[in-house]
């Protein structure tokens, strides 16, 4: 397993067999979806989607699947199925590839 050190232009990443690990903090029912940053090297992610039933785990897989480039299929939650903080695996990409696309996602400065 390689891990990847955080750095200010995104989260740490951890890369194992043809996947990729993420940890993120989810803060549900907000104004739209996007990155708000990256806080101790986890990958802040706002969802509109509410945490009920469900809902905000289903909208973050469909969410990371789309930063990234894969289908949501490829994104599963790993831990935290009932908290903000949450471990996401990414099947199919590497570390450099998914630090690559949500560098789009990101916010000036990383934060």
């Amino acid at each position: 397993m390689r891990s990847h050190p955080s750095d200010p232009t995104g989260p740490e990443l951890r890369e194992q067999d043809a996947a990729v690990t993420l940890r993120v903090r989810v803060q549900p029912r907000a104004a739209k979806d996007g990155v708000s940053g990256v806080r101790e090297g986890a990958l802040c992610v706002r969802l509109t989607a509410p945490p009920v039933e469900g809902e905000a785990n289903a909208a973050l897989l469909r969410f990371l699947g789309k930063a990234v480039g894969v289908p949501p299929s490829a994104c599963e939650l790993l831990r935290g199925q009932h908290g903000r903080d949450k471990l996401v695996r990414v099947s199919g990409v590497t570390a450099a590839a998914v630090r690559e696309r949500l560098r789009d996602w990101l916010p000036a400065g990383g934060r």
